[in-house]
């Protein structure tokens, strides 16, 4: 199903001609009423006259994560604040939270191109959402929330935790999509066993996740745990939270609602723009927002963009999934090592649960990574000997993916921590 045709499937040459016109636009406003941008754009002898189609976007300046904590909490703010309705941040686990404004149209924008996520997923207005993201600052929650509310889906708005009550409702109400992380899913699969509750009992058909990178191997344990089909949904709360892309039914990327959020692919080095289906970092330009328009928002998030027609009919530019961010890449010994890698390797292997904990050290100045991992608890065993196979089994795949040594510890089933939002699965305590 495709909820907007004239748009998803517009062919390119006339998209190009709708973003053109909304970046100049979308330009014009930003230097005339963000004084940060102005100043850019001036340093680099800038204007808005300079910009008469898409092609232009190569003459502006990025912006980074820096730009927004440097300008907290409102600066980058391209309307007065009586325009701004909604504010959401992200956790500011890493310093100060990053701070998002929007206007009603924006929100209008954001809830359309969630509508156009959850009707490619083959949701409609019969369906019941259990919306498991957390609510709140973080967009996830009220995100999906308003999207399915346009579609005309009954909302069950559970938020994130409390997974019994999660678990009895999803059961007594019929919910029949589930929206949360995938590693909260996984958690809610393992739940839903020891309740008791057998899956032909629950409605379940659909899984929307996003939030946290993962990988095929985890999605298709998810299907199988869960009985359903499950649906990556990309989004980042600087450019409006979940819906900025989504998968159709073929599942072959994702597709970017690019309309409104523009993107490119730059060499995270030169940021120089790479050709169409090379890898490299995501950047984003907003084409329709008013509360606190970005320009050239570098991402991190590393992967490609594919311009030829998908096989639902969508013309919407898409993207492969996100290998992970630049900025999660660990470089071991010299060598780029990102943890979606390891947890490929642990979920082709059928003895071993998609729960791990990677940790990083320096030992004698060399660095070093040890890896706890689950064991399923079929495979799990008193008997050293079925133990260290185990283990020998897991570090020479690892070696051959990674090129890297790792001291492998296979911990008992359900005894590393789980997490309701986003997983930790990294900790690294190198002095770098």
């Amino acid at each position: 199903m495709i909820w907007n045709e004239n748009i998803e499937c517009m062919d390119r040459e006339s998209l190009r001609k709708i973003q053109g016109i909304r970046l100049k636009k979308t330009v014009e406003h930003v230097y005339h009423n963000t004084p940060f941008y102005r100043k850019k754009m001036q340093e680099l002898g800038v204007t808005p006259d300079d910009i008469n189609s898409i092609d232009d976007i190569v003459k502006l300046p990025f912006t980074t994560k820096h730009d927004l904590r440097d300008n907290y909490p409102f600066g980058l703010c391209a309307v007065p604040m009586s325009q701004v309705v909604r504010i959401h941040a992200s956790s500011g686990t890493t310093g100060k939270p990053t701070v998002v404004g929007y206007t009603r149209k924006d929100l209008a924008s954001w809830t359309e191109c969630l509508a156009r996520c959850f009707t490619a997923y083959g949701a409609g207005n019969t369906d019941f959402f259990q919306i498991a993201y957390g609510y709140g600052l973080f967009t996830g929650g009220l995100g999906a929330h308003y999207g399915a509310e346009h579609i005309g889906a009954s909302v069950i708005p559970m938020s994130s935790g409390n997974t019994e009550k999660q678990i009895t409702l999803m059961h007594d109400f019929g919910a029949t999509v589930l929206c949360c992380t995938p590693s909260y899913a996984l958690f809610m699969a393992d739940a839903i066993k020891d309740s008791g509750i057998s899956l032909n009992d629950l409605k379940l058909k659909i899984g929307i996740f996003g939030a946290e990178p993962w990988t095929e191997s985890m999605r298709k344990d998810i299907e199988e745990k869960l009985g359903i089909k499950a649906y990556d949904i990309y989004g980042l709360s600087e450019i409006a939270g979940p819906g900025v892309g989504y998968e159709c039914e073929c599942q072959c990327g994702t597709h970017l609602n690019e309309d409104h959020y523009y993107p490119e692919i730059v060499d995270p080095a030169t940021l120089k723009q790479v050709a169409a289906g090379e890898q490299g970092e995501l950047v984003f330009t907003h084409l329709t927002k008013e509360g606190m328009p970005l320009l050239r928002y570098r991402t991190k998030d590393l992967t490609a963009l594919h311009y030829d027609t998908c096989t639902c009919g969508r013309t919407l530019v898409r993207m492969d999934r996100i290998l992970g961010r630049s900025d999660d890449m660990l470089i071991i010994r010299g060598v780029n090592v990102f943890p979606t890698q390891i947890e490929e390797v642990i979920l082709q292997l059928p003895e071993f649960e998609p729960h791990y904990l990677l940790t990083v050290d320096r030992v004698n100045n060399t660095d070093y990574m040890q890896l706890k991992v689950e064991a399923r608890p079929e495979f799990y065993s008193d008997e050293i000997k079925i133990m260290l196979a185990l283990r020998k089994k897991l570090v020479a795949r690892l070696q051959s993916v990674l090129g890297l040594g790792v001291d492998v510890k296979i911990v008992e089933p359900r005894t590393i921590e789980r997490s309701m939002g986003k997983a930790k699965r990294v900790i690294d305590n190198r002095k770098l």
